[in-house]
């Protein structure tokens, strides 16, 4: 079992997004280990990439101050290194193909290996393609995360086939479109989850558009966890280097949400 399966093996997970860099690496390296503090059970980490395009406004927004600031995937390992000892839940790294295949597939992966990096999320990667990287993920004992949308939610066999497939846990998209904050998640996520529990036991987190404590509850009601970005990064690029204790605030009260069931 991966360190990331058994986060999900007694209790509801609640996994933050950060993106790397934003508003600067220290600020970054400070917010992982507050958000653990916080309650966190996984973090997700961005690497800031150009054309993030399954991103909405704030993490586009955060993207652009990170790369700014001079963050490289290099110093987002090299901090990451320096938290190895400190921080014992799983971290993961959020990215795109063109960064992953431009620093080298090898490469990449292994220095996610050494600097304690346990899954990596790609979202423009089609799951036709999963072998691209899935080998290799494996050699460095990386758990490469597989993602259902409400548009595979149309074909029971797709499910099948994804989740059959999936490592560590299978990241369910709540509703169509880019990550964003969301006043009312519309898509029918207990339906979603129902099909995959049929054919494997693999933990759901639904991300996409969850941002209040009432949501998470709701969420947590029928999936193994929840993912929560955009309205992180939002209290990130409102207070800046600052924004340590509100983030930490608000990972605390979300966890607390997910806790009561």
């Amino acid at each position: 079992m991966s360190k990331i399966s058994q986060v999900f093996k007694n209790n509801k997970a609640f996994i933050a997004f950060v993106t790397g860099g934003d508003p600067n690496i220290e600020t970054t390296e400070k917010l992982i280990i507050a958000m653990e503090e916080a309650g966190a059970d996984i973090i997700e980490i961005g690497i800031p990439f150009s054309d993030p395009i399954a991103e909405g406004i704030v993490i586009q927004e955060a993207d652009e101050r990170a790369l700014k600031s001079g963050t490289t995937t290099d110093k987002l390992f090299d901090m990451l290194n320096g938290l190895k000892e400190k921080v014992k839940i799983p971290l993961l790294f959020m990215t795109y193909l063109n960064p992953i295949y431009t620093y080298g597939k090898e490469k990449f992966l292994k220095n996610c290996e050494e600097c304690g990096i346990s899954g990596v999320i790609v979202p423009d990667m089609p799951f036709e393609e999963r072998g691209e990287l899935s080998d290799l993920c494996k050699n460095h004992r990386i758990d490469l995360i597989s993602m259902i949308t409400p548009t595979s939610n149309q074909s029971d066999e797709r499910i099948k086939m994804i989740a059959k497939e999936a490592d560590g846990f299978l990241y369910c998209v709540s509703s169509l479109g880019v990550t964003g904050v969301r006043n009312e998640i519309k898509t029918d996520i207990k339906n979603m989850i129902e099909q995959v529990k049929k054919v494997s036991d693999i933990p759901c987190a639904v991300g996409f558009g969850i941002s209040t404590p009432e949501q998470a509850m709701n969420m947590s009601a029928v999936a193994d966890g929840i993912i929560v970005g955009s309205a992180i990064v939002k209290i990130v690029g409102e207070y800046g280097g600052d924004c340590i204790e509100p983030v930490k605030k608000y990972v605390y009260e979300m966890k607390k949400a997910v806790k009561i069931l």
